[in-house]
Formats: structure tokens, sequence, C-alpha cells
């Protein structure tokens, strides 16, 4: 949270290191961190615009930062809702100090509660998943019954550097829980549906 306070909303250049999928990271930008780079940002805003989701879940909230692109995407659709978790009190409330600023508060759920015992109605048509990584393979178990069949879900840092989140991924592709293709940011991202 430091840095992203130091930085003030400035556009940074992404720092993490090279990766096989990725070599040149210093191609993307970020504004901190811990939040997705601007150019997965921008994705999630468009793939919003794109398949028109009426129920967002995003686990994960950090600052609210990609909150606010999702719901930004939904105040464009002009229907939908996003419910995001973050379990930490303090993270929490900058979130939501943050959110209850923005003119996209109305299309927000935020919620200070673990991925793990979140309620959620059923159909999830996307789901962000980019909370801590000791948990993100059982949350992902725990709502992919709860998926649209045809909705996305999305998996941040799965790149081969963060092992834990991509070895998780590729294993319940071949589990068949999920139809994954792995996208070559910085960070890692992963563009998966349940599969049939």
């Amino acid at each position: 949270m430091m840095q992203a306070e130091r930085a003030r909303g400035a556009v940074l250049t992404e720092y993490h290191r090279p990766t096989p999928e990725c070599p040149h990271p210093e191609r993307w930008s970020m504004y901190d961190s811990m939040t997705a780079e601007v150019e997965v940002l921008e994705f999630l805003r468009s793939l919003v615009t794109t398949i028109k989701p009426e129920r967002i879940v995003e686990t994960g909230s950090f600052l609210g930062v990609s909150t606010l692109w999702m719901a930004e995407g939904l105040a464009r659709n002009g229907f939908g809702r996003i419910v995001s978790c973050e379990l930490d009190p303090v993270v929490f409330e900058k979130a939501r100090a943050n959110v209850a600023q923005s003119e996209y508060a109305p299309w927000i759920d935020m919620r200070n509660e673990s991925s793990l015992e979140m309620q959620v109605e059923a159909p999830i048509d996307l789901l962000f998943s980019d909370s801590d990584i000791s948990v993100r393979e059982s949350e992902i178990r725990r709502f992919l019954p709860l998926m649209n069949p045809n909705g996305l879900i999305l998996i941040h840092d799965a790149s081969s550097h963060l092992k834990t989140v991509r070895e998780m991924a590729q294993r319940l592709h071949a589990e068949g829980m999920l139809s994954a293709v792995f996208l070559p940011t910085p960070r890692g991202l992963v563009v998966a549906q349940p599969s049939r």
C-alpha cells in the first residue's frame, strides 16, 4: 500500500522480472506492484463491455483499482453488478474509500470477508481471481459450480515466476475443470471457461 500511496496514481514502468513467456515486462505499465498491470486493467474493462456480464465476482480487491475499471465497463453497459471482497480490514477500508469517491460506486458491492466464505448468487458471468495466492485453487473450485457455463474466469499472477498460481491453473485444466489460455503478461493472466 505504501508504494501505491507514494505513486499517487502515477503510471509507472512495470518492473517484475522477465519470464520465458514475457521477456520484456518493461513494455507494460503499472500503478503499483499489487494492482494488475494497466494493460490488464484495460483488458478487464473491455472484456466487461464485450461479454456484458450481469454478475462479476472479484477476489482480492486490494485498493479497488481493478474493481473500478470493471465497474466502468458495467456503467457503459448500463447494467450489472460487481461483488468484490478483500480480507485484510486495513486494505479493505482503503478500497472502500476509493470506491465511495468514485462515480462507479453504485455498480459495486464491497465486502470485507474471505473469498472462501463470501456468499454470492449464481450465475457468475465473470470471475476475477486476484486474492492471496495460497487460496486461489480453493476459491476457484468453490466458485466453479456457480459459474455461468459460458462465463469467463480470469486468474491473475499466473506467470512462470509465480509458479503456485500457474501450476494450479494447469492442474485444473488437466483435470478437465477449466479450459485455460495463458496470456504472456508480466505477472501472468489466465483466461478460462468452465469445461463442459
